[in-house]
Formats: structure tokens, sequence, C-alpha cells
């Protein structure tokens, strides 16, 4: 238990928590950031943030950086959680912080899967995983964003798919392949009667983003808001006591992934997300130019694209002087 919670002012932890939601951050960082304050305040040995500043916070990230060996991006998701406790909670202005120990930042270059690869992977898979794995390589989506993906958001007729509050909170389009309308079609249809069933129980609640439950009461009972892949099971809310089906775990994709690369004898280091990396690499390498590319995965920046650039096979028909050597 950090800090006392009184009456009329929750923990400094839960705090935290609730700013987070009411910002609209999404569950990943909430638990990163949460973390992160937690570690800042047990090394100082349970100090108050209120009692420490610039200097504690300039050894912890330091400590990070020389005694754990965390990565530059790690190092500064701990400092970003620990300026946001300062800013939005505490009130106390950390201009700036001197003196920190960074870790240099080393860029690497994305693991692609060759179009052969992507396929002898994804004949290892089966039913709604190898549906669903389909769907991210054909559609350049993250983990996340096809697990939070909602019926209303396929638009067969158009070809394409709304991906709803994707990294930085903002909503894309993205094209849907046509090897996958008849088999999502099919899909759908297993998930509307699974549906069915949930309602003739009393269930087939979901959960629904930001204030939508509190504006449309009965919305998430409704199908279109229902998950394109839902769990097997319920979840039980505490809070509104409520029994809920939610979308599958991102563990039972990312499982059933590293299994079939195994299986398929593909010695790269892939995972779930190389399936995106493929995508925009396939597409550079076909003549999709960048700025598309760019528009489909969501990308801010055309710099965070162009490091597709230098893994596409641009050396194809390039002859080693070796090979030359009679």
């Amino acid at each position: 238990m950090i800090f006392k919670e009184t009456k009329d002012k929750p923990k400094l932890l839960n705090q935290v928590r609730m700013a987070l939601r009411t910002n609209h951050y999404s569950l990943k960082t909430e638990e990163a950031y949460i973390g992160w304050i937690k570690r800042y305040i047990l090394y100082h040995n349970k100090r108050h943030p209120n009692e420490m500043g610039a200097e504690e916070i300039k050894k912890f990230i330091s400590f990070l950086a020389n005694e754990k060996n965390v990565s530059s991006s790690t190092q500064n998701q701990a400092l970003n959680a620990i300026l946001y406790l300062y800013k939005n909670i505490i009130k106390k202005e950390i201009n700036f912080v001197d003196g920190i120990s960074y870790v240099k930042r080393i860029r690497h270059l994305p693991t692609v899967f060759t179009r052969e690869e992507a396929q002898k992977i994804i004949a290892e898979l089966e039913g709604v995983v190898q549906l669903f794995v389909k769907m991210l390589y054909g559609t350049g989506m993250r983990l996340s964003e096809g697990l939070q993906l909602r019926v209303k958001d396929i638009d067969f007729e158009a070809k394409q798919i709304t991906v709803r509050d994707g990294k930085g909170e903002k909503d894309r389009i993205t094209i849907l392949p046509e090897k996958l309308i008849e088999p999502l079609r099919g899909h759908i249809k297993k998930v509307r009667n699974l549906h069915l069933k949930d309602l003739q129980k009393g269930f087939g609640f979901t959960v629904l983003p930001y204030a939508l439950e509190r504006k449309y009461p009965n919305a998430s009972k409704e199908f279109i808001w229902q998950y394109v892949f839902p769990a097997k099971s319920f979840i039980y809310d505490k809070e509104r006591k409520l029994k809920y089906r939610y979308h599958i775990h991102e563990s039972v994709i990312q499982k059933a992934v590293r299994s079939a690369i195994q299986k398929a004898n593909i010695n790269k280091q892939g995972s779930v997300h190389t399936f995106r990396h493929s995508f925009a690499t396939h597409l550079l390498e076909s003549g999709v130019d960048i700025r598309t590319i760019q528009e489909l995965l969501g990308h801010k920046s055309i710099r965070t694209t162009m490091v597709y650039t230098h893994v596409m096979n641009k050396f194809k028909g390039i002859r080693s002087p070796l090979d030359n050597i009679l």
C-alpha cells in the first residue's frame, strides 16, 4: 500500500490511474506508468514524491541506465511516467532534469518475413487465430488494433476497415483484402449467433469506449458494438456487477504465432508485429508509394515509414563480385 487514502482523496496511484483514464491513455500505458511510479517511490525508500524533485528523478533514471541496462525507449517511458505524476497529480513543476545518464538510442531494422515465410507461418495456424493473423498481414493493423475491432468497423462493400483509436488516439482507414471478405463474413455470422445465445441467457454486454455507455445505455448489447474476435468466456466486472464478453486475449495470438514460426522452421526472431512490418515492406516492393503506406499504417511521421525502404528487397538482380568468379 503506497500512501494513505483519505475519505475525500484517493491513494496517489489511484489518482494517477483516474487521470490517465480521463485523458484516454491506453490500458497498456496506464499499467506501465503505474509500474514506473511505484518503482520510483520504492527506489527512494517510499518517500512521498511531493518531498522529492529533479535530483531524485535524475538518480532513478540514471540508475535504470547504469545499473539495469534498460533500452532508451524504456528509460524514456519511465521518465515520462514520473513527469506525468508531477505535472498532473502533484502539480509540482519540474522544468528540466539536468545530468541524466541517457541510454544511447540504437535504431534496429525491423524483422520482415518474405511472402513465402508469411505463407508458411499462416499455414501452421488454425481457425480463428489463422483468420486473425491473415487480417493483420493483409491490413497492416497492430495486434491491439485487430483485437479491438468492432463489427461496425468493417465495410465489406467499400472493402475497407476503420481502425479506431490507433496509436496517438487517431482513427484511420485501411484496406480489406478481397480474400478475407468471405471468411470474415462467415466468421461474423458465427459471432452473431454467439451474441444471440448470450442475449437469450441475459448477457450480451460488451465494453464501450469513453462515455458512450452513459450516453447510450443499450448500445453495449447491440451487435454492431460487439468485438469481431470475442473471447470464449465472460469477464465479471466487480464494480459494475456485470458479466460481459471481451475480445480474445493478446497472449492467445502471440503464443500461437511463436509456435507457428517454430513449426515452419523460420529462423528469424519474428512475432505477431512482424506481419505489420511485412505488410508495409511487401507493399513498397510492389510499387505502392511511401505516403500511401504511411497513411495505411497510421504513422505520424514519414521518417517512421521510411525505415521499410532499408529492408525491402531492392538489391534483387544485383550479382555479388564473388558470383562472377569463374
